[in-house]
């Protein structure tokens, strides 16, 4: 199973941005995706996550992230809006077979190869 994630870049706060993440090899429309961030000396944290119509989001991103998926294109999407310089990290795409929405990376079986996100001030 692979998970190919795509759109970052570098936007100005208060800009947006929509990341993508494709899965091949395997089907994930019955368990969990989501979107977890590393910015620089920092350990990875919970962003969001999605299972069927159930979603999650860390409380640093509420009413800005929006997450949502595509069980036809095995696709989850990740939409940023009001980005802030804080948000600035690499972000990865995961998911897990589980069917309980998790939010600590080692509940994750699958990971993507992370696109990075740069927010300047």
């Amino acid at each position: 199973v692979q998970l190919q994630a795509s759109g970052g870049g570098l936007v100005q706060a208060g800009g947006s941005l929509s990341l993508s993440c494709a899965a091949s090899g395997g089907t994930f429309n019955s368990g969990v995706m989501g979107w977890f961030r590393q910015a620089p000396g920092k350990e990875r944290e919970f962003v969001a996550a999605i299972r069927w119509t159930y979603t999650s989001y860390a409380d640093s991103v509420k009413g800005r992230f929006t997450i949502s998926r595509d069980n036809a294109k095995n696709t989850v999407y990740l939409q940023m809006n009001s980005l802030k310089p804080e948000d600035t990290a690499v972000y990865y795409c995961a998911a897990r077979t589980g069917t309980g929405v998790a939010v600590k990376p080692g509940s994750y079986n699958y990971w993507g190869q992370g696109t990075q996100v740069t927010v300047s001030s």
